[in-house]
């Protein structure tokens, strides 16, 4: 029997029910884009030629493509513990978890794995220059052999977050980036010459890290792996990041509450309706991220090694302000499923509109942030020894992607949240097909048609299209919302078995 919860509870603040869940929830949501932050750094440092960021750009990218149908999928995990937990059958969650895993298994096995052998071929396929694709093919196999961990840890982070327990994957997610930090170091630098780490506040921290991290490699006689060591170190932190809530959801206080230990066998019911009600937000998250990989790896890269090196600085600061946009998203799934379960779509769209909010102040922010400080953001990628020349051009363009990404902070800001609402509610199928169609015509075939007829922006042409799909996107999403047909939604299970 499930033990006593507040999922009757409405009497609660809705701006302190928002943060208390979405707090926890934006700080784990960016953990795994720390981590690619932080290996980005880590290779900026390598050497001054602007290959090593290009080249864990495009090989991070071309991990977490395939990756990312089986993490939009999963997130629909949140949604059916989250509305069970409201209808007051907490107990039914963890059967929904322990089948998320087993998918993962499934799809890493017979879809990264075999995927990972692949990619030479798809960065040729993409024109990438050929340095670039060979490290870039070095990273990303790393990253796609240790996915199961990702996945897995992504199965675990939705079942605590709708339990309206965002604070367990919190915890792992800081213990996480911490150990990510130390590890990439010990293996992209190995027991070489420490590069240095810069003559600012951050180099000054990191030095002593990266003295101690190379005491750590020459102790085991690791070698400098460079940008595939980076990739060692983010596939042993996503273990860390799965082991640890996994802990807490095995746990004898855990299991005496919600029976976590039981349900861990296949259930085909179970499996078909995470694939009948997350698969179509899987495939719109994954074909957004085909889409943003055509647009990353051939229409930016498509003009040389030095635009694609300052359009993945830039993408880089994209992720960090729209990730915390998703954690309110996926907090928002949490709250939105849980009052659906309860049958209140009132109290459910007063917590949207909460959300929408909080992110629209947030992204607002980045935005200016992005255009008042855009040359020392691009510069704190830039070596100190880097050629004039060189350095010059990234932050010349890697500043126009700056103010093209911030021109669409307040779009993303609106299209996140309510993507999160509405997949609380368990529409996902109609939002999936907008976004399919929409990724397709405008990043691609206008970004392949703005660099044919409009050479002269360059590179910046298609990021003029990227946020003309982000505009697009958040006004369809927001009359889908208006519509209220997600009101009347649900997935909880009215048998008595369940």
């Amino acid at each position: 029997m499930p033990g006593p919860d507040d999922s009757a509870r409405t009497d609660e603040h809705p701006l302190r029910e928002m943060l208390r869940i979405a707090g926890p929830t934006v700080a784990t949501m960016t953990s795994y884009t720390l981590m690619q932050f932080t290996d980005k750094w880590l290779v900026s440092r390598i050497g001054p030629e602007p290959v090593y960021v290009g080249a864990q750009g495009n090989g991070g990218l071309a991990a977490w493509v395939p990756l990312s149908v089986a993490a939009g999928t999963l997130m629909i995990i949140n949604t059916f513990v989250a509305q069970n937990l409201g209808a007051g059958k907490a107990d039914r969650g963890p059967a929904y978890l322990w089948n998320g895993l087993w998918l993962s298994a499934l799809y890493w096995l017979f879809v990264l794995v075999p995927l990972s052998f692949a990619l030479p071929a798809i960065f040729r396929a993409a024109g990438v220059d050929p340095v670039q694709a060979e490290l870039a093919t070095e990273y990303g196999r790393i990253l796609l052999w240790g996915a199961v961990f990702t996945l897995f840890a992504r199965c675990v982070s939705q079942f605590f977050y709708g339990m309206h327990r965002p604070s367990v994957v919190m915890a792992a997610g800081v213990a996480a980036n911490i150990f990510n930090l130390f590890a990439s170091m010990v293996f992209c630098y190995g027991d070489g010459p420490t590069p240095p780490m810069g003559e600012n506040w951050l180099g000054s921290i990191m030095q002593p890290v990266a003295g101690a991290a190379h005491a750590v490699a020459a102790v085991f006689s690791i070698e400098p792996m460079g940008v595939a060591g980076s990739g060692v170190g983010t596939v042993l932190a996503t273990l860390v990041e799965f082991l640890i809530p996994l802990g807490v959801f095995l746990s004898p206080s855990m299991h005496a509450l919600y029976t976590t230990r039981s349900g861990w066998r296949w259930s085909r019911s179970h499996v078909a309706e995470i694939l009948r009600k997350g698969l179509p937000a899987g495939l719109m998250f994954g074909n957004e991220m085909i889409c943003w990989g055509f647009f990353m790896v051939h229409l930016v890269s498509h003009f040389g090694q030095v635009h694609a090196t300052a359009g993945w600085i830039a993408h880089q600061y994209m992720s960090l302000s729209f990730m915390p946009a998703v954690g309110i998203s996926a907090a928002c799934a949490a709250l939105v499923g849980r009052y659906q379960g309860m049958k209140r779509p009132d109290l459910a769209a007063a917590r949207a509109w909460m959300g929408v909010r909080l992110a629209l102040v947030y992204m607002g922010l980045c935005g200016l942030c992005f255009v008042l400080f855009r040359t020392r953001l691009i510069g704190f990628f830039v070596p100190a020894d880097a050629d004039p020349e060189t350095a010059a051009a990234l932050v010349r363009l890697g500043s126009a992607f700056l103010i093209a990404t911030a021109a669409f902070q307040l779009f993303d800001a609106v299209a996140m949240v309510l993507s999160g609402a509405l997949r609380g509610a368990g529409d996902t199928f109609w939002p999936g097909v907008a976004t399919i169609v929409m990724a397709w015509t405008v990043i691609v075939l206008g970004g392949s048609l703005i660099v044919r007829f409009a050479p002269g922006l360059e590179s910046v042409g298609p990021w003029i299209m990227a946020a003309s799909y982000i505009a697009l996107l958040c006004a369809y999403l927001l009359a889908r919302f208006l519509s209220g047909k997600w009101r009347t939604m649900t997935v909880v299970r009215e048998d008595a078995a369940g």
